[in-house]
């Protein structure tokens, strides 16, 4: 197949995250199969307006900011002679719109939908304009895209906002177990904490920061990592500041891949505070290194998250809970090691190579073409 996706950012993007790697995982790996994917997503400073990463042919246009405004000229100017058997709009916060103007098979992946949590990440008019053109974009699609979604809570949420179920197939974000893996088996020789991701005010990284005092006052040679960049840096900064604890938290910024997987494999457990998310990637990948996370209960979180197998969860917003929670993983040893061979058997069953093969019979049931060039026939996943 000749595959076209639309995403406001490429894996090499500074702004990228999980949606980023869900993409560029599964189709570097379609493209290797022999079929041809092109990706349009905006430019960042410093970067070619086309290259190719993987077998991805990429081509960047546009300033992120406008980027959504940028993609419907493009495509009508140049994309639209190209010979796509089928185009992918990957929907994050603000859509593109694509059933107004493209004449060719439509198909759609999504992590999570916003609703009105956008209200906390950012001022009242722009968070106004992203929950309607979120809200208008759902109204458009629902009976117009089949949907790939990477948990059953947004499948869910998806459903209920009026799409069919029969239109949605579930394929959860995997990881590489190339790359991340326990290694030596080796932990920190002191108890260590680790928050990885963006730091947006949606993450809650804040409840993580404000449950520390009291976890280091039973546990003095604790060290908290947060290990990421965002927006939110500055806030959190002074919050560890006015707590008193900056001799046991550390900012780490960015990491490189080979930086996380260490971070990873030497945390004792890690601690995801979101108020919602499409999956739990890192959770995933701290498991694959040996390493059971404490979570919020909240959509996506409680989806990659086993309580009591894999890890433990607490009620969003409850700062005693997941406080308690962090001292019993700390106090027990015996649960730390129960947690932490539950995280690799369930980390095991998460594969990029099948969640590729899932994507393509998706996009090939959205064709109708059989999806060729593949070491097996894929399986039909969506009616």
């Amino acid at each position: 197949m000749n595959i076209l996706v639309v995403n406001w950012q490429d894996v090499t993007n500074p702004l990228s995250g999980g949606a980023e790697v869900h993409f560029h995982e599964i189709f570097s790996r379609i493209a290797r199969a022999g079929h041809r994917v092109t990706l349009c997503c905006s430019t960042y400073h410093g970067a070619a307006p086309r290259e190719t990463i993987d077998g991805i042919e990429i081509l960047r246009r546009g300033s992120r900011p406008f980027f959504n405004f940028m993609f419907p000229l493009v495509y009508l100017a140049v994309l639209r002679a190209g010979d796509y058997d089928v185009v992918v709009e990957d929907l994050n916060k603000v859509p593109f719109f694509s059933p107004l103007y493209v004449r060719r098979p439509l198909a759609g992946i999504a992590h999570h939908l916003f609703g009105k949590s956008v209200f906390l990440e950012t001022g009242l008019i722009p968070a106004v304009y992203v929950y309607v053109m979120e809200r208008c974009a759902l109204a458009l699609y629902r009976t117009r895209i089949p949907f790939m979604v990477v948990s059953r809570s947004t499948e869910q949420e998806f459903i209920d906002n009026g799409f069919p179920a029969g239109r949605l197939a579930v394929i959860h974000n995997c990881v590489d177990h190339r790359v991340y893996s326990v290694g030596d088996g080796s932990k920190s020789a002191v108890p260590l904490a680790v928050y990885f991701g963006r730091l947006k005010r949606y993450k809650s990284v804040d409840h993580f920061l404000r449950a520390l005092p009291a976890v280091i006052a039973a546990f003095p040679a604790l060290k908290a990592v947060v290990a990421g960049d965002g927006d939110d840096l500055g806030r959190l900064r002074e919050m560890v500041r006015g707590l008193g604890i900056q001799d046991a938290v550390e900012f780490t910024g960015y990491l490189t891949e080979a930086q996380k997987v260490e971070l990873l494999r030497r945390a004792w457990f890690t601690v995801s505070t979101s108020l919602k998310e499409g999956w739990g990637l890192t959770v995933i990948e701290a498991n694959a290194c040996g390493t059971p996370s404490v979570a919020a209960d909240v959509p996506g979180l409680r989806d990659a998250v086993r309580e009591g197998e894999t890890g433990l969860l607490y009620p969003h917003g409850d700062i005693g809970a997941l406080t308690e929670r962090m001292l019993r993983l700390l106090g027990d040893e015996a649960l730390r090691s129960h947690l932490r061979e539950g995280a690799l058997r369930w980390a095991a069953t998460f594969d990029w190579e099948d969640a590729a093969k899932r994507t393509l019979a998706f996009l090939s049931s959205v064709t109708g073409k059989a999806g060729e060039h593949w070491l097996s026939p894929p399986e039909k996943v969506i009616s």
